[in-house]
């Protein structure tokens, strides 16, 4: 660090939505000259306090100081032109608009009103120059990846005379090649004594990068640590807030180890499958009645692999093969054509609808596999709703309120129960139990072992370790967007093992 004061300080910070508690009492530091990662999984409050931070939000209680004097932006805008610039994940640059335009768009040079289109190439050179990119400024930005579009967002940024520079999850949708050169101007620019807060859910590239870290969880600081005096491991720990040794006395647990016959063809057999920006390439089998765990921190990965297997995002490399041949999955029409479901893990925004029924709800992934122009008979919809509220425990038992009048255990079901009547062979649960309460998760995870005991294959992501490891015969390990490992479910394998795997991004592949 370049500087032994601040140029930012943020001081008993609280936010409060409707019913959600976003902040409470949070502090944080950023030193000129420095790297600092703001680390916290999803829902820890990260995104929040950058949006007070910038004036997207207003504060409940605390204070805000740039450089010591005490400020309170009205928006992004006031905060760019006091210093503080924001990059985000989702590029916001026009991209059919010059390179040269998006790097002065509102703040254009001007004579006599006229722009002065010369100098605003020469100046956009420079910049860009100054970050190490030689590009053609007269060009459309959309003509260039997403790579070169966030560095002309940093040239832009850094043009407004920036002290504080804020990138949130720059790097999500970059190769390796394109990360490191973004940390070379990263370095570049701390090293000229710009600030940086740095969001990302790469723990390599933390500590590739990053100077110190905050660690926020559930909307509270847990603690602000020097890079090299916070191991990998525990830096891991403070952001689940258990203590590793402690997530696995469960006296209960019943490992489920599988017994699956030598040469028995898999119901799913990928190999070296992949999307670029989404999940590295990946080999993964998945027998009959088989529930296969997927283990990592949230943004690891888990999601992407589900949607690639369903067809839900289109994989640019690898293979899938089904019953030993081999398909394309490139939509999830051809994904239920194969016998697969899918329940996403943003139930609300990708699974119930809303304004319909329970019963429509329920009936609508076997109406989409019949075709629409073929409807189900009312009868048959009677008897698969009532069998299925009955047997998954549905409550209220009226198969005619708009589904959003349950709970969100009871609405989870309901997306189960849709995928359970299709008689899936490869059912992919994605978070199947967030946010749900202890009874209906209890329910459902018996339901996972009974499915798979009858022969269902089941992909099972969970960011609960207890869970992943209750429920699964193997657990295939995730980090940073890729599969470092495929673990077998039996006596040897626990919690922490798992968590060290994850911390280490160790590769270990076990009976695939």
């Amino acid at each position: 660090m370049t500087g032994s004061r601040p140029v930012l300080t943020m001081t008993g910070i609280s936010k409060t939505f409707p019913g959600v508690r976003a902040l409470h009492d949070v502090d944080f530091r950023l030193f000129p000259g420095e790297v600092h990662a703001l680390m916290g999984e999803n829902g820890a409050g990260k995104s929040t306090l950058i949006k007070v931070l910038t004036g997207v939000y207003g504060t409940d209680e605390g204070t805000i100081t740039l450089d010591g004097e005490q400020v309170a932006f009205r928006g992004p805008m006031q905060a760019a032109a006091s210093g503080v610039s924001t990059v985000y994940q989702e590029v916001n640059l026009c991209t059919n608009l010059s390179v040269a335009e998006n790097v002065f768009i509102g703040r254009e040079p001007r004579r006599l009103g006229a722009i002065r289109w010369g100098e605003m190439r020469r100046r956009a050179r420079q910049l860009l120059a100054r970050l190490d990119l030689d590009i053609d400024v007269t060009a459309q930005l959309g003509t260039y990846s997403l790579a070169v579009q966030q560095m002309v967002a940093i040239a832009r940024a850094i043009d407004v005379r920036a002290r504080v520079l804020v990138l949130d999850e720059p790097t999500s949708s970059l190769d390796a090649g394109e990360v490191a050169q973004l940390f070379r101007v990263m370095r570049q620019l701390r090293d000229e004594g710009i600030a940086i807060l740095f969001v990302t859910h790469f723990l390599d590239q933390v500590y590739g990068i990053a100077d110190r870290i905050t660690v926020l969880r559930n909307g509270t600081l847990v603690g602000e640590y020097r890079t090299e005096e916070l191991p990998q491991f525990s830096l891991v720990e403070k952001m689940i807030g258990k203590e590793l040794d402690v997530l696995e006395r469960l006296d209960e647990q019943q490992k489920r180890v599988g017994s699956t016959p030598a040469g028995a063809t898999p119901l799913v057999d990928t190999a070296e499958l992949g999307r670029k920006g989404a999940v590295a390439a990946f080999s993964l089998r998945v027998h009959a009645g088989e529930v296969v765990g997927l283990a990592g921190l949230l943004g690891s990965g888990r999601t992407e692999v589900a949607r690639l297997l369903f067809g839900a995002d289109r994989a640019d490399q690898g293979q899938v093969r089904v019953d030993g041949g081999r398909t394309a999955l490139r939509n999830p029409v051809q994904a239920i054509d194969h016998g697969f479901g899918f329940c996403s893990e943003n139930r609300r925004a990708e699974g119930i609808v809303p304004d319909l029924s329970v019963r429509e709800n329920m009936m609508l992934a076997m109406q989409a596999a019949r075709g629409w122009l073929r409807p189900i008979p009312r009868r048959r919809q009677d008897e698969l709703v009532e069998k299925y509220m009955k047997a998954l425990s549905i409550r209220p038992a009226d198969p005619d309120l708009p589904v959003r009048n349950l709970s969100g255990g009871n609405q989870q079901k309901v997306l189960l129960a849709r995928w359970l009547i299709t008689e899936p062979r490869l059912l992919i649960l994605d978070e199947p139990t967030r946010g749900i309460d202890v009874g209906a998760k209890a329910e459902i995870q018996k339901l996972v072992v009974e499915l798979s005991d009858g022969g269902m294959a089941v992909l099972f992501i969970s960011a609960e370790l207890e869970e992943v490891l209750r429920l699964s015969h193997r657990v295939a390990v995730m980090r940073d967007r890729a599969m470092v490992a495929q673990l077998t479910n039996d006596d040897t394998l626990d919690a922490d093992r798992v968590m060290q795997t994850i911390a280490s991004g160790t590769h270990e592949e076990v009976n695939r």
